[in-house]
């Protein structure tokens, strides 16, 4: 009789989370948290575990659908990017020391060229001219004196008089901007629907207390590189929402 020699089931690979079906390795995810450590420095908190493995998350929904769309990372352009990263023995020093294994290494840098090459898809998505109002503000500090302010505007008294007083550098003036750009949504709100000379109530924001004017309106009006800059990224939050919602993600690490 042949004995058939003992072949042990190999070990299934620790993840710290699937994305559809896709693995990312638990020392991938360990070897960021490293590298946040190393850059910000401070204790790993829970909140920054969260941090990085949802940017770990959002990596592989970007690079799934960049591969979805046909982008593939040749091995050219990933022996280009590794050697930007600094010389072979440096580099296999940093993943020993991080528990790096080289094959995670390459793939976990592919995924990330996939992903910034879907972000800027998203990003170029967003249009260098868009509908837009110029507003000026006054901005007050307790809810009195705005009212006050509120009352003498409702009598006659000069908006941008006022609002000179109160901002003596700017005029109040905040510019041009699109609807998404203010960080509080309550005045993109107000805002909404004024016709120029027309002004809000007073809003409150974590800033204050605030009264706007829209000067003027424009349906096609250039993005400031800022304002642009800020509709890109909630572009990318608004696609990275619907993607999670549709996605089958685990959470596996300890």
């Amino acid at each position: 009789m042949t004995l058939t020699p003992f072949q042990p089931s190999p070990t299934p690979m620790p993840l710290a989370a699937e994305v559809n079906g896709e693995d990312i390795p638990l020392t991938v995810y360990q070897a960021e948290l490293a590298r946040y450590q190393a850059g910000v420095g401070g204790a790993i908190t829970p909140e920054v575990e969260t941090r990085v493995l949802d940017n770990l998350i959002n990596e592989s929904l970007l690079a799934q659908v960049a591969r979805e769309k046909g982008f593939q990372v040749d091995d050219a352009t990933l022996a280009a990017r590794i050697a930007l990263l600094g010389d072979s023995q440096t580099l296999a020093s940093w993943m020993s020391e991080n528990g790096y294994r080289e094959a995670d290494f390459r793939q976990a840098l592919k995924q990330a060229i996939a992903a910034a090459w879907m972000r800027d898809q998203i990003a170029a998505e967003v249009p260098e001219t868009l509908g837009q109002i110029h507003v000026r503000q006054i901005l007050l500090e307790n809810l009195e004196e705005a009212q006050q302010v509120l009352d003498g505007l409702g009598r006659g008294e000069d908006f941008a008089k006022l609002a000179s007083q109160y901002d003596p550098v700017n005029q109040g003036d905040l510019g041009w901007f699109p609807p998404g750009y203010l960080t509080d949504p309550k005045l993109d709100e107000a805002l909404s629907g004024l016709e120029p000379g027309q002004m809000t109530g007073i809003v409150e924001t974590a800033a204050g207390f605030h009264i706007l004017q829209v000067i003027e309106r424009d349906e096609s009006h250039l993005l400031t590189p800022d304002a642009r800059l800020v509709l890109q990224a909630g572009a990318l939050q608004a696609w990275l929402d619907e993607r999670r919602s549709q996605s089958e993600i685990n959470i596996l690490k300890p």
